[in-house]
């Protein structure tokens, strides 16, 4: 699974990500918006966070852990 944290360099909201991704154990990569511009286009993106699971656009806001535990739970459920 590749998770993605798609943010601006400025994006406040980064640290306390990090640390909800890390108390859930979940592995991420921090992907700058300014770099990716196709990404911006791709996903229709107007403002950070984003977060990208498998190249799929999973949330379009910060989520809460609780909403980011939830959805993982059920990600990785067996379809």
């Amino acid at each position: 699974m590749r998770v993605q944290l798609l943010v601006t360099k400025t994006d406040f909201s980064l640290p306390n990500l990090e640390k909800e991704f890390g108390d859930l154990g979940i592995r991420y990569e921090i992907t700058y918006l300014e770099n990716h511009p196709e990404l911006i286009r791709a996903h229709n993106i107007r403002h950070s966070p984003n977060i990208l699971v498998d190249d799929k656009l999973v949330f379009r806001h910060q989520p809460s852990e609780q909403e980011l535990r939830e959805f993982f739970a059920r990600w990785q459920e067996p379809h």
